[in-house]
């Protein structure tokens, strides 16, 4: 029990080291990673919608 009292003891004094974003700079991060997941998720959107349509056709034809 005294290791898990000196666990979070040490995490919690770890934490008054870390230094924390402003406002500002967390909204800023946040919008670059949400514009980056639409981003990606466009472009598999895509990727994905061309591979279909390329399987689409190869079924078609008939042999």
């Amino acid at each position: 029990m005294d290791t898990l009292q000196n666990y979070v003891r040490e995490a919690l004094e770890e934490l008054r080291h870390v230094r924390w974003p402003t406002r500002q700079q967390a909204v800023r991060l946040s919008a670059i990673v949400l514009g980056f997941t639409a981003v990606s998720a466009a472009v598999f959107g895509l990727l994905d919608f061309a591979f279909a349509q390329g399987i689409r056709l190869l079924l078609s034809f008939t042999l």
